[in-house]
C-alpha cells in the first residue's frame, strides 16, 4: 500500500479535518499508525539532536508540534474502535495495542528528551513565558518523571514490557466485555413476557431479535452497567430475574470471554509498575497526580458518605417490602431485581409520579434540538445545524456544524445515539480533532449513547435516565468545543482525570430548569406541554432513592480503589469473595443494593482510562453541586453566566489547575454541603 492510497496518511480536505471515513477501510489503519510511529520518533530525535541548550522553543514547544500524523491517525482509529468495532477492526485493536504502548513508552522514557525538559524546568523561573507556556513546562516535566523517565536503563526496560501487557490485557478486557454482553442479550419468545414496556421499546426489542435471524421473538439488550432500565418497568418478575442475573453474570462463566483471569493479572501488573516507579500500590501512584493527592483523601470522603447512603438505602429496602407485602397476593422478599420496578411505584404512591410515563414527553429528536442544543445557545450563544453532506463512521452518526454567537466557526459535533452489536457498551465523549492555535484545528467531537433502535417509523422516546446521559455527554462536548488553547497537550477535557466529569455534571441541571424543559418536553403527538404540577413533584424527588443511587455508586468507586490498593504479591485467587470482601469492609455489601459495576464488566477500571480513578464522579459533584447553586443565586440561564462559565472553566481546557481555575470562577474553593443536600446526605 503506498502512501498516497492511505487516506489517513494525508490530512483530510473535509471541513475542520474530519477523517474522510468513506475512504478508510480497515486494512489503512495499521499501516498508517506504522508511518505515524516512524514520523514521531523522527521527529523526537531531531529535538534530541539538537546541539544548543534547551529553550522552551527548541525543546517544549518542539515537542508539542510533534506527532500531529499520530494524534490524527489515533483519534480516527480510537473513535471506530470504540464505537463501531467489527470484528476487522477487533482485530487491528489487538495488534496495535503493544504497539501503541511501546511507542508512547519509547517517546516518554527517552533520556535525552527527560533531560532536556528538565533543564527547562530547572530555569523555568528565569524564562519569560507566559501562564499557558510555564504551566506546560511544569506539566510535560510532571507527566515525564511520572511516567518513569528517570529509572534506570533496567528498570524501563521492565517497565516498557509491563505497558505493553497492560495495553494487551485492556484490549481483551474490552473484546471479551463486549462479546460476552452480545452473547448474554436475554432472548424472550413473546411480547407478553415483556409487559410494562412500551410499543417503542418492544418495537427495538422485535427489531433487535430480527437483526439476529430470531424474527417473531424479542430481544433485550444489557447496558454496560448493573441495572438495566427495563427492570423498573417489567410486569413479570422472571422477566426481571432473568435480565438482572445476565447482567450479573457477563464475562464471569468460565468461557472465552471470562474476564476474571484478565482483570486479575492486570492488578498483578499495574500494582508490580506501581513498585517499580516508587509507590505503595497503583492507587497511590493515580491520585499522586490528581487533585486527590492520595488514596486516603479518596477514602476518607468515601467512608464520610457511604454510611449515611447505606443507611438511606435500608429505610428504602424496607419502604419497597412494605409495598410489596401489601400489593402482592404472594408476597416475597425484596432482591435485586425487584428494586427499580418497586421503587416506581413507591414513588407514584409518594409523589404521584410514574418516570416510565414521562416517555412521550421526551422523544429524542426534539430533546436533542430544543432541550440540548436550545440550552448551550440560550447560555453560550453557539447554534447548530446539521451538515447532512458530512459521513462520519457509522450511518448512525450524525454531524453537526457549531458556530460562536458572532457567526464564526466553532467546530463540529457528531451524536452517535443508538445501540449496535459493534459498539461497546455505555456513554462517552471523544475528540476525532483537538483544537489547537500552533496546528491551527479547531474542535470536532462526539457523543455516544446506547439508546436502542426503535422499528421503521416508530418515535424515539427517551427515558428520563437517557435524557440526563444525553445532557451529561453534551457537557463534555462543550467542553471539548469551547477549551482555546495554544498547545495540544491542553486541549479540549485534557484535564485531571477527577476534574473531568465536572462540567458533564454541570450541564445536567438544565434538564428540569423551566425554560429549557417547557421547550423540549412536548407530548411527541400532540405537542402538550409535560403537566407543570408533574414537573414541581419531578423536582420533589429529586433526593428519592438516593441512598440506593449513591451507595451502587460508591460500592463501585471502592472497589475500583481496593483492587487497585493491592501489592504485586497479593494472589487474589477468588474474584467474587474479594468484591464481596471489599463491600463490606465499607459497610456496602447489601446484595439488595449491589455494585454499579462488578469486576467482570467494570470497563472503567480495567479498559478505560478511570483505573483508581472511579472515585472522580463523586469528587467532581461537589465542585458540580457548588457550581449550580452559584447559576441558582446569579440568575440562572444566563448568556453573562454562561460567558464566565465559558471563559474561566470551559474555555481554559487543561492549560490552568483545575482547582486554581474553579477558584478563579466561583471566587473561592468549592464546598461539600450542597452535595450533601443534594444527595439526602445531610440529615
Amino acid at each position: 500500500m503506498t502512501e498516497a492510497s492511505n487516506p489517513l496518511l494525508q490530512p483530510s480536505e473535509l471541513p475542520y479535518g474530519l477523517p474522510d471515513y468513506r475512504a478508510i477501510r480497515p486494512e489503512h489503519y495499521l499501516p498508517a499508525f506504522e508511518a505515524a510511529f516512524a514520523e514521531h520518533l523522527h521527529e523526537i530525535s531531531r529535538i534530541t539532536m539538537v546541539r544548543s541548550m534547551p529553550t522552551f522553543e527548541n525543546t517544549i514547544e518542539a515537542i508539542e508540534r510533534s506527532g500531529e500524523l499520530l494524534d490524527r491517525v489515533a483519534h480516527a482509529f480510537y473513535t471506530v474502535s470504540s464505537a463501531d468495532a467489527t470484528p476487522e477492526i477487533q482485530a487491528v485493536d489487538e495488534q496495535l495495542a503493544p504497539l501503541m504502548a511501546a511507542h508512547n513508552d519509547a517517546v516518554t522514557l527517552d533520556g535525552a528528551l527527560y533531560w532536556r525538559v528538565q533543564q527547562v524546568h530547572a530555569h523555568l523561573a528565569e524564562l519569560d513565558l507566559d501562564d499557558e507556556q510555564r504551566y506546560l513546562v511544569e506539566r510535560h516535566h510532571r507527566e515525564m518523571t511520572h511516567a518513569g523517565a528517570a529509572l534506570d536503563d533496567e528498570a524501563k526496560a521492565r517497565l516498557t514490557a509491563l505497558n505493553q501487557q497492560l495495553s494487551t490485557l485492556g484490549t481483551t478486557f474490552e473484546r471479551n466485555l463486549l462479546n460476552d454482553t452480545n452473547d448474554l442479550a436475554v432472548v424472550f419468545e413473546s411480547a407478553d413476557e415483556l409487559a410494562g414496556l412500551s410499543t417503542g421499546e418492544l418495537s427495538a426489542a422485535s427489531r433487535s431479535a430480527a437483526e439476529r435471524g430470531l424474527d417473531g421473538k424479542f430481544i433485550v439488550s444489557l447496558p454496560l452497567f448493573t441495572g438495566p432500565p427495563h427492570l423498573a418497568q417489567l410486569r413479570e418478575r422472571e422477566s426481571r430475574r432473568r435480565i438482572m442475573d445476565a447482567s450479573r453474570a457477563r464475562a464471569s462463566r468460565d468461557n472465552a470471554n471470562d474476564n476474571r483471569p484478565v482483570l486479575r493479572e492486570i492488578v498483578r501488573l499495574r500494582a508490580e509498575r506501581a513498585a517499580l516507579l516508587g509507590y505503595d500500590s497503583h492507587a497511590a501512584y493515580v491520585t499522586a497526580d490528581e487533585t486527590a493527592g492520595t488514596p486516603e483523601a479518596v477514602e476518607r470522603m468515601l467512608r464520610e458518605l457511604a454510611a449515611p447512603s447505606a443507611r438511606n438505602a435500608r429505610a428504602e429496602r424496607d419502604a419497597l417490602q412494605t409495598i410489596v407485602d401489601e400489593t402482592e397476593n404472594t408476597p416475597f422478599t425484596v432482591e435485586a431485581h425487584d428494586w427499580a420496578f418497586y421503587t416506581e411505584k413507591v414513588r407514584t404512591a409518594r409523589y404521584d409520579i410514574d418516570t416510565s410515563a414521562l416517555r412521550p414527553w421526551f422523544e429524542a429528536e426534539r430533546v436533542l434540538q430544543d432541550g440540548v442544543f436550545f440550552a448551550a445557545t440560550a447560555l453560550y450563544g453557539v447554534t447548530f445545524s446539521e451538515r447532512h453532506d458530512l459521513v462520519a463512521y457509522h450511518p448512525g452518526a450524525r454531524v453537526f456544524e457549531v458556530h460562536n454567537a458572532d457567526g464564526s466557526d466553532l467546530g463540529l459535533y457528531v451524536l452517535d445515539l443508538y445501540t449496535r452489536d459493534s459498539k461497546r457498551g455505555g456513554a462517552w465523549m471523544n475528540p476525532i480533532v483537538s483544537q489547537s492555535r500552533l496546528r491551527g484545528t479547531l474542535p470536532v467531537v462526539v457523543n455516544n449513547l446506547n439508546v436502542p433502535l426503535p422499528g421503521d417509523g416508530e418515535p424515539t422516546l427517551l427515558t428520563l435516565d437517557e435524557v440526563t446521559t444525553l445532557f451529561h455527554e453534551f457537557g463534555h462536548a462543550l467542553h471539548g468545543l469551547f477549551a482555546v488553547v495554544t498547545y495540544p497537550h491542553f486541549a479540549g477535557t485534557n484535564v485531571f482525570r477527577d476534574f473531568v466529569e465536572f462540567p458533564s455534571q454541570v450541564n445536567e441541571m438544565w434538564i428540569l430548569w423551566p425554560e429549557v424543559l417547557d421547550n423540549y418536553a412536548r407530548h411527541h403527538e400532540t405537542g402538550e406541554p409535560l403537566d407543570p404540577a408533574i414537573v414541581e413533584r419531578l423536582r420533589a424527588t429529586e433526593t428519592f432513592n438516593q441512598g440506593h443511587d449513591t451507595s451502587e455508586y460508591l460500592a463501585a468507586a471502592w472497589l475500583d480503589q481496593a483492587w487497585h490498593r493491592v501489592g504485586p504479591e497479593a494472589d487474589v485467587a477468588d474474584v467474587a469473595a474479594f468484591e464481596a470482601a471489599a463491600l463490606a469492609d465499607i459497610g456496602l455489601g447489601d446484595p439488595v443494593v449491589p455494585t454499579r459495576y462488578s469486576s467482570t464488566y467494570f470497563a472503567h477500571v480495567f479498559s478505560g482510562g478511570y483505573s483508581a480513578g472511579y472515585y472522580s464522579y463523586i469528587w467532581s459533584e461537589v465542585l458540580d453541586a457548588d457550581t449550580v447553586d452559584w447559576f441558582r443565586e446569579n440568575g440562572g440561564l444566563t448568556r453573562e453566566n454562561g460567558d464566565r462559565f465559558r471563559a474561566r472553566l470551559l474555555g481554559v481546557g487543561g492549560s490552568r489547575n483545575p482547582l486554581d481555575a474553579y477558584r478563579d470562577f466561583r471566587g473561592r474553593d468549592a464546598e461539600i454541603a450542597p452535595l450533601l443536600k443534594r444527595r439526602g446526605l445531610d440529615a
